[in-house]
């Protein structure tokens, strides 16, 4: 696992994962699900890095046109890392990622959560949040 901001930009594939840094210890059988999908993982801490730094990390990769894939890949419940997720809407605010998919997951009980993008929106929403009636 390289740690993404002493990474150098060039030096990414196709597909790249970028992961809360403590999911590898917390969860992980999640953890080995998600080197399945690809091994060029990059360990993100947003307790120790702000957001803004890794959002233009990441614009970077993808602006060397190699990267045609991301997934987000977190523990649940954590606040520093649902900002992880944020991370997306962020990068697609800034430029065009018509040509790269996108998808984030939460890991719960070392099972991958695949959480939409609406999802994640409504998340920073916590007015609208609070309208919504839950049943328990």
């Amino acid at each position: 696992m390289k740690e993404l901001l002493k990474s150098n930009i060039y030096d990414v594939e196709n597909t790249i994962v970028i992961v809360g840094s403590c999911l590898k210890n917390m969860q992980p059988q999640g953890f080995e699900k998600i080197k399945e999908i690809s091994q060029n993982i990059y360990e993100l801490c947003l307790e120790e890095t702000h957001i803004n730094m890794a959002i233009t990390k990441i614009g970077g990769m993808i602006r060397t046109g190699k990267v045609k894939r991301i997934i987000f890949a977190t523990v649940d419940k954590s606040p520093h890392c649902v900002q992880v997720h944020y991370i997306r809407n962020e990068l697609e605010k800034m430029m065009n990622l018509e040509n790269v998919d996108i998808t984030n997951y939460v890991v719960v009980d070392n099972q991958l959560v695949e959480i939409k993008s609406e999802t994640i929106s409504m998340s920073k929403n916590l007015s609208n949040l609070q309208n919504i009636k839950c049943i328990s």
